[in-house]
């Protein structure tokens, strides 16, 4: 199975893989890599502030991990953009929920924008699974 590519897109998002042209995420051998996850919910309506938008963010992620067959213990790495840094204590709270233990290397960046204006934070993840 090494060097075969998945692409995965859960139920619900293939209107994204359409119009946007990219995959929820790629399966490569044990690796997946997790596109950009936002805190938005099954409407793509976002939630209001960081907090609930990185409890959204994360159950979209956790969802597709699921789908590719992983968990959100299996991610060995996050990488988080941030509309405002000083959003980070908010948004550490969430991610401890989710991630309570064996915590994955993870890089926070700030940045002017995300996809659609109300978004605080976007979620990006590589995770590896047992063969």
């Amino acid at each position: 199975m090494s060097g075969t590519k998945h692409l995965i897109n859960p139920p619900g998002t293939e209107g994204i893989y359409k119009s946007m042209q990219f995959s929820q995420a790629v399966k490569s051998g044990n690796t997946i890599y997790v596109s950009g996850q936002v805190g938005v919910d099954e409407n793509f309506k976002p939630g209001s502030g960081i907090e609930e938008q990185a409890n959204l963010a994360f159950l979209n992620l956790q969802h597709v991990l699921a789908e590719a067959g992983a968990t959100l213990e299996d991610i060995v790495e996050l990488v988080t953009y941030h509309t405002s840094m000083k959003d980070i204590l908010g948004f550490s709270k969430v991610k401890a929920k989710f991630i309570p233990k064996d915590y994955p290397a993870w890089t926070a960046v700030g940045v002017t924008e995300l996809v659609l204006p109300d978004l605080l934070v976007e979620i990006r993840a590589t995770a590896v699974i047992s063969g």
